[in-house]
């Protein structure tokens, strides 16, 4: 039973402010292992900084957060991250499996050369996300939902425990999208995952739990109860939801 395992992200009463304006409001989210949690949200409701709190990149200003039953800067090497935007020059003369690679550094020290083994975890994890024939490649050379799935791929090289993916399909073509919610639900028989998304859809078929954030948490539990909560995160009909309209409230930031 969920009761007696241990967390492996735990955030108990969190809140942060930024130039005293509150972005986050005593927040509450366990998660624990295979869990697959959708957090969803208007923009600007403070979803992004709910993750970088969660990496250990902001520091809450009051409340107690865990990864791993450690603080968030000690346990986020058992952490893959993909981000909603990367910030790289497109022309850096690297090659996909370059870029996969990289996701193994926070484990080798600097100036430590890739071992076999490394390599071979790299293909695999490019195969996992449709991407191996592409692995000699230029990353230049790549569409954006191309790139997207190799920045996947690097997250996964390190066989994280937890994997964390802020809008990861904003650019990835319709066709493998199908495809990437079931590397998603295979992926979650070995780490949990927590997906940002706008994706009702998405949710109501793959997600487990979600979490109705804007600002304050509205909701956190199994998706098919989050509705109205959802809506209610929104300040707006579900049905204007689920059509993808853009709702932003006043005050609120991400």
């Amino acid at each position: 039973m969920k009761a007696k395992q241990t967390p492996i992200v735990e955030l108990v009463n969190v809140n942060f402010t930024y130039n005293h304006v509150p972005i986050l409001e005593n927040i509450t989210i366990t998660v624990y292992q295979k869990d697959f949690l959708g957090i969803i949200g208007p923009n600007g409701g403070g979803k992004t900084t709910l993750l970088k709190i969660i990496l250990g990149v902001l520091k809450p200003t009051s409340g107690k957060i865990t990864i791993f039953g450690k603080p968030p800067s000690k346990g986020r090497n058992m952490v893959g991250y993909v981000p909603q935007l990367f910030d790289f020059h497109r022309d850096f003369p690297i090659t996909v499996l370059d870029v996969v690679l990289m996701g193994q550094l926070r484990k080798t020290k600097v100036g430590h050369h890739y071992t076999s083994e490394d390599r071979t975890s790299a293909e695999n994890a490019l195969q996992q996300v449709e991407m191996f024939a592409f692995k000699d490649r230029p990353i230049n050379n790549l569409s954006g939902g191309q790139l997207q799935r190799v920045m996947i791929a690097r997250a996964l090289i390190s066989k994280p425990k937890l994997l964390i993916l802020d809008e990861p399909l904003s650019s990835i073509d319709s066709r493998w999208q199908t495809s990437f919610y079931q590397l998603l639900k295979q992926l979650k028989q070995s780490m949990a995952i927590i997906l940002v998304t706008h994706d009702t859809s998405a949710l109501l078929t793959y997600v487990d739990e979600v979490a109705c954030l804007n600002r304050r948490l509205y909701y956190h539990g199994p998706t098919q109860e989050g509705l109205q909560h959802l809506s209610d995160a929104y300040q707006c009909p579900i049905e204007l939801i689920g059509h993808g309209i853009p709702h932003r409230v006043l005050g609120d930031h991400s």
